[in-house]
């Protein structure tokens, strides 16, 4: 892992052309060359350019070039963990109310507890792959400038579009540089125009990414498909979604409020009129998600494919690891669970009635589970979760017959949690769009649930919503910390600071460290305080 940044930078322009026969997750862009080759021959070749997107993509659903393990993009951790999702969803749920996890390996109690530290490997792998996946767009963006494609001969109706494609390469950068100022804070930073190399890259101030991020978002505007054109691509609604949790999430980042453009950029996904809420909650986390009503409402999944997208991380890792004690792995279209994750009572208690709530978003496995958690290490303590399941929306199991790697396609960003910022912007001072109330926007989504409509909305209210609405879907920590009930003792969960009934930890847990390995390896980086 040592100088794994700098490596990642200077192996891009290698690792994005020489690709392996590996099926992409994008179906509309799966063009894998069957040879490895160079640069030149890749970047002349638009069917090849196309194929190069869809790595991009698929960088965020598997762990290597090859599936489900072999020739890993990152090392120093077992390649099934290194996932990006995987490491992601870790990160943003298992350090929160809403998951924890019964597996013993390594240093990953710590995120049970909130005592990670500069050493922990899944920290690490988290860091790098976002880094690792931003290598891979810079040099995707730098290969694809008009000057690049007229001197290789690419005629104009195939540049127009590879300016679509360099578009959604610069969303998916951005995309992770968001990763890497909400967890790391202060960055290393580099762009298609930083030398590829051996010259460690500059530490950016969250405000200088912040400020790129949003720049970068409005650029690509006019090239990026229209709101629902393709599915699983970036659209120009998946950018407006990112820059309104840019924005929501500003005060965090920066210092200063920007709630009155996160109701802009939320409104503008609400008033494309394009993506509608599923009519069935369950059927978004079925096999199926890709075919019925959910891809209507899901605005950027993260895409499976059983068959063609094999990894131990990614789905594979949500199904599996939600399985164990009494349930049946059948029922949810694998061949068995992997006895990992559960929910915390927190979470539980959010509905009225709790686990028999008649809330059609309380998915709930309590038999022979406990609702308290007295054993991190047991996984019949905490209920489980039936969210996501390898089955379609009429029973069957999904493409895989062997049960192993499942279909069901991850909603990163979803109309659901599009309503909720909304709301949440204009309570926080953000002004009304087109008439819109924060109370309207909320039982919307409380309607498709069968829960009751609220008479009043505060903020209190809305993150309740959220996790009713959004929890395992990769958005706790950031909204505790947007909230302020991430690290003090005033709202705690169980073994929050290692203490069975939960205690506060320093603040200094609102960022993770700067791994020692890049540390090391970056002699501009400077550490997190508290590390």
């Amino acid at each position: 892992m040592k100088n794994k940044f700098v490596r990642s930078i200077g192996v891009a322009m290698l690792l994005a052309a020489s690709l392996s026969p590996l099926s992409s997750c994008v179906s509309e862009l799966d063009q894998s060359p069957d040879f490895l080759t160079n640069t030149e021959v890749v970047y002349r070749d638009p069917a090849q350019i196309q194929q190069v997107l869809a790595r991009l993509y698929a960088t965020l659903a598997v762990s290597g070039q090859e599936g489900p393990a072999g020739l890993p993009d990152i090392t120093g951790i077992d390649e099934g963990f290194s996932n990006y999702l995987r490491q992601y969803w870790g990160a943003q749920e298992l350090t929160t109310d809403e998951a924890i996890i019964g597996w013993n390996d390594g240093n990953l109690p710590d995120y049970n507890k909130l005592t990670w530290n500069a050493n922990n490997e899944f920290v690490r792998a988290i860091y790098d792959r976002i880094f690792y996946q931003i290598s891979l767009c810079n040099e995707f963006i730098r290969q694809t400038t008009p000057e690049k494609l007229n001197e290789r001969g690419i005629s104009e109706t195939e540049q127009a579009k590879i300016r679509t494609y360099r578009a959604e390469a610069r969303f998916l950068r951005a995309l992770s540089y968001w990763h890497g100022i909400d967890m790391f804070g202060n960055i290393p930073f580099a762009d298609e125009t930083s030398t590829v190399g051996s010259t460690p890259p500059p530490q950016q101030s969250r405000q200088f990414v912040f400020d790129y991020i949003e720049k970068e978002l409005k650029a690509i505007d006019a090239d990026l498909l229209a709101p629902k054109a393709v599915y699983a691509r970036a659209d120009k609604a998946a950018a407006w979604m990112l820059l309104s949790k840019l924005y929501l999430n500003a005060q965090v980042y920066t210092g200063k409020e920007r709630n009155n453009d996160a109701a802009i950029y939320a409104a503008k996904v609400l008033d494309a009129n394009t993506y509608s809420l599923a009519p069935n909650y369950e059927e978004l986390f079925l096999a199926d998600n890709d075919k019925t009503a959910a891809r209507d409402e899901v605005i950027f999944p993260v895409a499976f494919d059983g068959l063609h997208t094999k990894t131990y991380g990614g789905m594979t890792f949500l199904v599996h690891a939600a399985v164990g004690g009494s349930m049946s792995p059948a029922e949810f279209g694998i061949n068995g669970g992997w006895g990992g994750n559960r929910t915390k009572k927190n979470l539980v208690e959010l509905f009225p009635g709790e686990a028999e709530s008649t809330d059609e978003r309380a998915l709930f496995y309590t038999p022979g589970q406990k609702k308290e958690i007295n054993d991190i290490f047991t996984f019949t303590d905490g209920y489980a979760i039936t969210k996501f399941k390898n089955v379609t929306s009429t029973g069957a199991q999904g493409s895989d017959t062997e049960g192993n790697f499942p279909d069901t396609d991850f909603p990163m960003f979803r109309l659901a949690d599009d309503y909720l910022m909304y709301a949440e912007a204009v309570l926080r001072g953000g002004a009304p769009v087109g008439g819109r109330t924060a109370l309207d926007a909320v039982n919307t989504v409380r309607e498709r649930a069968g829960a009751t409509a609220l008479a009043s909305v505060d903020l209190e209210d809305i993150l309740d919503e959220r996790g009713r609405e959004l929890y395992w879907e990769g958005h706790r920590r950031t909204d505790l910390i947007r909230f302020g009930k991430y690290t003090g003792g005033e709202y705690v969960w169980p073994f929050k600071g290692g203490v069975k009934e939960g205690a506060a930890v320093d603040n200094f847990r609102v960022l993770f460290p700067i791994p020692t390995t890049d540390l090391i390896a970056n002699p501009n980086l400077k550490q997190n305080p508290g590390y």
